[in-house]
This record gives structure tokens, sequence and C-alpha cells, in this order.
């Protein structure tokens, strides 16, 4: 057999093996968006704040998957943040129409859709404007059960714009704290790390356990939703994420506890 010969079953191998690529490349979704329900289109007329806008429909529009510093409301002040947060949304989608992607329950108690959002004009880049905002550092993930398709893909995105100090990582106003220096009073969403020491039940409906943390009052408390997180060992370290209100962390959905080490 000449050279040629010899080498024919080689590429014959080579080519089909990049046929094999190509064809996994084209199976595997380009858009973590993907296959989520398609809602309604607007034009985005408000931002009220860095999670929150209208359309000119009327609809008012929550972007779920993520957690923005809140706006000023029944005489209080807006949250740390809130200017900064806001103006970033309003850059990046005031004036353009829009389109809602649903990953779930599609409306709240206030009629506000829950949806992922994206740029659906030639305004401007196209955008998906959840991912978008933790990319700018604008706001923070925070997962629902109820709406948590395709919200893994924004923790990546988090990591990423914490490590580069991105917007509002940039300052303290975001430091990760550790649990055991998070104050008694504190009351509003919070990130923080530590290591567990322990659980128990817990008699409150619709939670499965209490996780209690190493030289800290904070207790996880882990909904049905998030129940997998019970089973995790004394010594575990982790960050977690969630609503504080008396040294109970609502821990509502897994992908909010982020494993960092197990003993």
């Amino acid at each position: 057999m000449d050279e040629a010969g010899r080498r024919a079953p080689i590429r014959n191998f080579l080519i089909f093996a990049a046929a094999l690529v190509v064809a996994a490349c084209a199976r595997a979704p380009a858009d973590p968006l993907e296959g989520l329900a398609v809602g309604e289109k607007g034009r985005v007329v408000r931002v009220i704040d860095g999670d929150a806008l209208i359309l000119s429909t009327g609809q008012s529009v929550r972007l779920i998957g993520i957690e923005a510093p809140a706006g000023p409301s029944r005489g209080r002040d807006g949250e740390p943040g809130f200017e900064e947060a806001k103006r970033a949304l309003e850059d990046l989608a005031l004036g353009r129409e829009v389109e809602l992607r649903y990953a779930g329950l599609t409306r709240d108690r206030y009629d506000r859709a829950l949806a992922h959002v994206v740029t659906a004009d030639t305004l401007g880049p196209e955008y998906w404007l959840n991912a978008e905002m933790i990319k700018r550092g604008a706001a923070r993930v925070r997962v629902y059960p109820d709406t948590a398709a395709a919200n893994d893909a924004l923790l990546p995105l988090e990591a990423a714009a914490r490590e580069e100090k991105t917007g509002l990582w940039k300052g303290r106003l975001w430091a990760i704290t550790p649990a055991d220096a998070l104050p008694d009073t504190f009351q509003g969403f919070q990130v923080m790390e530590g290591a567990t020491s322990g659980m128990h039940g817990s008699d409150f409906p619709g939670v499965s356990c209490d996780v209690l943390l190493e030289r800290s009052l904070l207790v996880l408390e882990v909904e049905s939703a998030a129940a997998a997180l019970c089973q995790m060992d004394p010594g575990t370290k982790i960050r977690a994420r969630g609503y504080v209100r008396n040294l109970r962390m609502e821990i509502t959905h897994p992908l909010n506890v982020e494993i960092l080490e197990t003993p």
C-alpha cells in the first residue's frame, strides 16, 4: 500500500471525528433560555429599580433570578446601591423593545410578569437583561423554585463580577460577610459564608430543616424545595444567599447554597 493509501484511514477517521464534534455542538443549547415559554413583547417605558420595569403595554415585569437594591417605598429610603442599579438597567433597556421568557410561574401576587427579559430590536446590542445586570455588578443572584429555569447560568457570571470587583462589588457594600460576623439585628438580602455545625427539624410550615452554623447565631431555614441541603455534613463550608430576618436566612432553592468545601 502506498503512502496515500496508508493515510486514508487516518484521514477518514479525523473527518468522522470532526463530524461528531460538529453534530454535538449543534445539539448543545446555544442559549440558556432555549426551551422557555416565549411571552409578550413591549417597549420599556420605565425602570423602577435594578430588577423591575414597565412595558408600553402597561405590564410591570420583575426580572427573575436576580436581586437588585430596592428603591424607596412606603416612606422608606432606597437601599444602598439603588440608584446605580436603576441606572444600569435604564442604560440597557429604557426605550428598547424586549421580549419576555417564562421559566415557570408567570405572575406574582402584584400581577407583575416574572420573566427572563431579552432585547428584541436593533437599537443596540442583544442583551439577556437578567444576565447583563449580574455581569455589570448591578444585581446578585437570587433563585426561587417556581422560576428557577436558566438561573444556574447566572452564578458563574456573578462569581466573575465579584472577582473583578465590577459595579457594586467594588466597594464594601456587597462584601461577603462571614456568618459569625453578621450583626444580630441585620435584616434584608445577604450573601454570607460559613461552615455548618449541624441541623435539626423545624416546626415552621414548609421548612424541611434548620441548618446551624459554626460560631454563629444565624440559622439557615431550608424550605422544602431545597430539602436536599438537609443532607449536608457538619463542617461543610458554604456560601449561602437569602433574606435574613430574626437571625434566620430563608433558603428557597438549592442554587442559593454553594458548597465550597466538604469535610
